[in-house]
């Protein structure tokens, strides 16, 4: 797989995107440090390819979701995981800009009721947060747990489609 990557600058921060022929497959966020990102690069596509940002557009509409200038994605993606990851990440693509789901609620929409502790790892193991909206997910108390980029970023995003 030909897996190419560049770095940009957003409203929250340096984020580093890694995309396929097919389409996006890995996205950091802002407090990632450097050199966990290419690890954990390394780790899952084995080598990747840095490119200028000029020749590709994916970041624009990254940077427009942040400014608050646009709801909606219409990037391609590449997700890879196991089939149960994907059924999780994909069922997240259908929570509407602006809503909630709870982990409880995300297991029965894939027909795994008791599995909101697994939905918890996969969501955990999201390689293109934002885009697929993992920090829409919340506690089924409404509190507001786990998500990669932390607490206070979670909450911005939130408020972020809430306004």
């Amino acid at each position: 797989m030909d897996i190419k990557y560049y770095d940009f600058i957003t409203p929250i921060g340096k984020m580093y995107l890694f995309f396929s022929s097919k389409g996006l497959v890995f996205l950091t966020l802002p407090n990632a440090k450097e050199d966990n990102i290419f690890n954990e690069a390394t780790r899952r596509f084995n080598s990747f390819e840095k490119v200028d940002l000029d020749q590709y557009e994916y970041h624009k509409e990254i940077i427009e979701y942040l400014k608050g200038e646009s709801k909606e994605f219409t990037i391609s993606i590449d997700l890879q995981g196991t089939e149960f990851q994907k059924k999780v990440w994909n069922e997240l693509l259908n929570i509407p800009y602006g809503e909630t789901r709870t982990y409880k609620e995300i297991a029965n929409a894939i027909g795994s009721p008791y599995g909101y502790r697994a939905v918890g790892g996969a969501l955990n193991r999201n390689p293109i947060p934002i885009i697929v909206p993992c920090h829409r997910v919340i506690g089924s108390n409404g509190d507001l747990i786990g998500f990669g980029g932390g607490m206070d970023l979670k909450r911005m995003l939130l408020d972020l489609e809430r306004h």
